[in-house]
């Protein structure tokens, strides 16, 4: 008798296989050190087990723009925060901090295996589907929060991505409402909800402010195609047909092929590079910064691409998407009947590309760029996913100290407590400041606030921490 295993159950077991074998290599490797370290005369409790105050996990370097921000805002505040990253090119690597460790922990199984044995009071993270796959929660991680990556549903994670989380960090009312429904239906407890907004685009606005004086308006306008990879792509389905089409337009053209195009669709993008090499009518851009091609572009054409809402939230510019075949049956949105926040508001934003009228393209490009109602529309957006605009990082970081100071600070004191609680007593009596903090500079109050926050729960009255 011969035994069939289907691919995808071939590649989910092999997929088990080196999670398992991966966390019992880290659990004997380190049992052994352990070992080593005891018999040499140390003590049991090694400097490598040391609880981790905050720990940021990027499983990979695209996520870097959602996570520079908050690390940023953690450097100003002096806050020790280990950054680990399951890429080995991730930008973080090679930027300067004085208070974040930033470290490559391996690829794939390597980096879970390590994550799986963390030492740490709280774990912020983009990546979904903890404790559902080879990510499993650590024992000695306290709180794990999950930010994600783009302003859009945060129901579209595959099938209970964040279902084990303690928090999530949202920027639209919406995307709360979609978590509680969720939790409803699957009968879980109600993880803790926070605004936040949205860090990188933040950034991105405030680069984008920062060059406006720079910027020289072309009389010619400049449309970005920028398809993705695969059959369901813009230039797999339109190709040809729709290049010469905007090559009609006079207009200038930029074509900026998702990376993976040229691996995935290789001979397709190799024969178009070749039938329409970069000169005056048409460019081809592979900056690794999409910065500069989405501020000088009028208009994006892409196929329900995550570079939609940055370009028109972010550089309040038009676009035009293609008809596109969703299956919501392995995402966590398959649970929920309402209309999906991301697809109902593309079709407010912008105009959809069809074969029917692929042919006056240049009519559809300028209804988009001369449309107040669409410009109406995409601020109305911005009210719905974009929450404390400037404020992302700030707000963001301010939530997760409040988890480690929740964590790290017992709710009853004990006779150490008291004694480093009357010694900011004893530093703080030296500003001359009052209970309520009016007297004295602005950065004695912080201090001064900082330790009331910090000791809460051993004052004797009652105290407004906001």
């Amino acid at each position: 008798m011969i035994l069939y295993i289907d691919p995808g159950t071939g590649s989910m077991l092999f997929t088990i296989l080196l999670g398992v074998l991966g966390t019992g290599f880290y659990f004997l490797r380190n049992a052994f050190v352990k070992l080593k370290f005891i018999a040499s005369g140390g003590k049991a409790k090694d400097v490598a087990d040391e609880k981790l105050p905050i720990v940021i996990f990027s499983d990979s370097k695209r996520y870097w723009n959602v996570f520079e921000p908050i690390c940023d805002e953690f450097e100003k505040r002096n806050q020790k925060v280990v950054y680990m990253t399951a890429s080995d090119d991730d930008p973080a690597l090679e930027k300067k901090y004085e208070h974040i460790e930033c470290k490559f922990i391996g690829a794939g199984n390597k980096a879970f295996s390590k994550l799986n044995m963390l030492k740490a009071y709280v774990v912020l993270s983009t990546t979904p589907s903890l404790d559902v796959f080879q990510w499993k929660r650590s024992k000695d991680v306290d709180y794990y929060i999950h930010i994600p990556h783009a302003p859009n549903d945060i129901t579209l994670y595959r099938m209970f991505g964040l279902d084990f989380y303690d928090a999530i960090l949202l920027s639209g009312e919406y995307q709360g409402e979609q978590i509680r429904k969720l939790e409803k239906l699957r009968n879980l407890p109600e993880k803790e909800i926070e605004y936040v907004g949205i860090p990188f685009m933040d950034e991105m606005k405030k680069r984008l402010d920062g060059t406006k004086q720079n910027t020289e308006k072309s009389d010619t306008k400049t449309v970005l195609l920028a398809p993705s990879w695969g059959e369901s792509g813009i230039l797999s389905k339109y190709g040809e047909k729709l290049i010469d089409a905007l090559i009609d337009t006079g207009y200038n053209i930029v074509v900026r092929p998702h990376p993976q195009s040229f691996i995935s669709d290789k001979e397709l993008i190799e024969k178009l590079m070749k039938k329409y090499p970069d000169g005056d009518e048409l460019s081809w851009n592979r900056d690794n910064d999409n910065f500069e091609v989405l501020k000088k572009s009028d208009i994006l054409i892409s196929d329900f691409s995550g570079v939609f809402f940055d370009y028109a939230l972010v550089f309040d510019k038009p676009i035009i998407y293609t008809d596109y075949d969703f299956d919501k049956s392995p995402y966590d949105c398959y649970q929920i009947d309402d209309e999906l926040w991301t697809f109902s508001t593309i079709k407010k934003i912008g105009m959809e590309l069809t074969l029917e009228n692929v042919g006056s393209i240049k009519e559809v490009i300028d209804k988009c760029i001369e449309s107040k109602k669409f410009e109406e529309n995409r601020e109305t957006a911005r009210q719905e996913t974009w929450m404390y605009r400037g404020e992302g990082a700030i707000r963001t970081v301010d939530y997760v100290m409040e988890k480690l100071y929740d964590k790290i600070i017992p709710k009853e004191p004990d006779s150490t407590d008291n004694d480093i609680f009357n010694g900011i007593n004893n530093e703080l009596s030296s500003l001359t400041i009052d209970v309520n903090g009016n007297k004295g500079n602005d950065e004695h109050k912080k201090i001064y606030l900082r330790c009331l926050y910090l000791f809460k729960d051993f004052l004797p009255y009652n105290y407004n921490f906001k």
